[in-house]
Order: C-alpha cells, then sequence, then structure tokens
C-alpha cells in the first residue's frame, strides 16, 4: 500500500458503491491531507467510489470528490485499475486544481467542475433526457446553465484549473457560444457558434487558435451519430431546434452527456 503523507486532513464523507474493502479509509487519508491547499472554509468534503466490475472496464474503479470552498464547488475524478490506484490518482488530480486556484479568486457563477462536465454557473434542474441512436449510445445526463460571460483569456484561466476537454462560454464582447479546449501546438482552440469571418484576434499572444469554420447545425440525435463516428471527447455544435451552441460529450461511464445554455 502506497505511503500516505501526515499533516492536516479535512473532514470527508465518503461513500463507496461495490465492494472496496479498505479504500475509505485511504481515501480520507489521502484526500484530507490536501486539507491545507484549500487555503480558505470548506463547507463540505464528499468523496464517492465505485466498484463498476460488472461492466468488464479496463480501469473499473472510479474515484471522485466534491469540495465546498469559500461557496464555490471544485470537483474531480479519476478511474484506475484499483481503488488504491484511483484514489492516488484523484489526491494529484484535485492537489494540482488547488493549487493552481488563486486564494482569493472572485466566484462566477460558483462553480470549477472537471472531467468534461464543465459549467459556468449552477445548473438549471430537470429531468434526465435519453437519446438513443443506432450507435447504442445515449444520452443520460442532461444540463442547462447560465453561461458565464468570460473574456478568452478568462477562459483560458478556468481551463487551466483542472484537467478538462473544454471549456463552455459565451466570448465577450462579441457574444457568440463558444467553446475552448486543448489542441495543437499552441495550446488552445477557439469554436463559435458564429465566427467573425475575417482575421482572428490574437488571443494570449497567438497562444489561441480559432476556427473560422463555424459548428455544423445538428439535431441532438445527428449530434449523437457524429459524435460516435468521429471518436471524439467532444463535440460542439448548434443546436438547430434553438439556434445556440451546445456541447455533447463522452462521459466516463460510455453514454454521453449533453450542455446547453439557458434560453
Amino acid at each position: 500500500m502506497p505511503l500516505v503523507e501526515p499533516g492536516p486532513t479535512l473532514d470527508i464523507d465518503v461513500m463507496l458503491q461495490g465492494p472496496l474493502p479498505g479504500a475509505a479509509d485511504y481515501a480520507r487519508r489521502r484526500i484530507g491531507s490536501l486539507a491545507k491547499f484549500t487555503h480558505g472554509r470548506v463547507d463540505y468534503a464528499r468523496i464517492r467510489l465505485t466498484n463498476r466490475t460488472h461492466g468488464h472496464l479496463p480501469q473499473p474503479v472510479l474515484a471522485q470528490v466534491n469540495l465546498g470552498i469559500n461557496g464555490k464547488r471544485v470537483r474531480a475524478q479519476a478511474e484506475a485499475g484499483t481503488a488504491y490506484e484511483a484514489i492516488d490518482e484523484l489526491q494529484g488530480r484535485l492537489r494540482r486544481i488547488l493549487e493552481r486556484q488563486p486564494r482569493h479568486r472572485p466566484s462566477r457563477g460558483g462553480f470549477i467542475h472537471v472531467a468534461g462536465d464543465r459549467l459556468a454557473g449552477p445548473p438549471v434542474p430537470h429531468r434526465v433526457t435519453e437519446v438513443q441512436s443506432g450507435t447504442g449510445h445515449r444520452i443520460t445526463r442532461r444540463k442547462s446553465f447560465g453561461v458565464a460571460r468570460l473574456s478568452v483569456a478568462e477562459a483560458a484561466e478556468q481551463l487551466d484549473l483542472p484537467d478538462y476537454h473544454f471549456h463552455f462560454f459565451i466570448a465577450t464582447p462579441t457574444r457568440p457560444d463558444s467553446v475552448l479546449y486543448r489542441s495543437g501546438p499552441t495550446g488552445y482552440r477557439l469554436a463559435q457558434d458564429h465566427p467573425a469571418g475575417s482575421a482572428p484576434t490574437n488571443y494570449l499572444q497567438g497562444r489561441v487558435t480559432v476556427s473560422m469554420v463555424g459548428p455544423p447545425r445538428l439535431t441532438v440525435p445527428q449530434a449523437v451519430e457524429r459524435l460516435s463516428a468521429l471518436a471524439l471527447p467532444f463535440l460542439f455544435f448548434v443546436d438547430v431546434a434553438n439556434d445556440r451552441g451546445a456541447a455533447l460529450y463522452l462521459r466516463y461511464d460510455g453514454d454521453y452527456g449533453l450542455l446547453t445554455p439557458d434560453a
């Protein structure tokens, strides 16, 4: 068993799903040791450990953590072959997030999310929507939310906090629905539902390349079909139902999630 460093700890609630002997105490010690990096009031700390051996997955153990720090939500998750490996990976990811987070960052919607579930503001509750397709994939999580209005530089700063695939936001000052993601030699690429169609702005001293071609206009079932065919982690598209940008992404369980802005 890996060594656990001593130090201050957090009061952590752990939920187990499936047989995971010894994992709860190990998770409390490993994640609790990051208390010194929280730099503020910790309202809650919750860990969920899931053993998904029934699905014959190469990395069957999923470890997830949710922290409430100074009114903001910080999330991370990791997968591995064993519970101890997943917890170690989770601890490393969460430490990187906390170390990069400024001590007095103003809240922009109150959420920092990890692993594809990226929202700029609190989600609007509504029922889960399932969209079946010929690919066998389905949408099992759908979130509508108030999209934050950010500059590209601010979106890049948010994207750097956790290990996310993309950040969905409204770019100021022109206000198109936008997605910033990691790509290419410069580090970032920007896609927008209605690109300017002219020479792109030099964002972040050239570190952001800009797609001058608009995203595809699709129905949600068509987006599911395309994402499955392309085998990408996410797909940014314009939903023909409302002429707004949307992001379809691959979840850890193999199904899809859909992010849509509030009307």
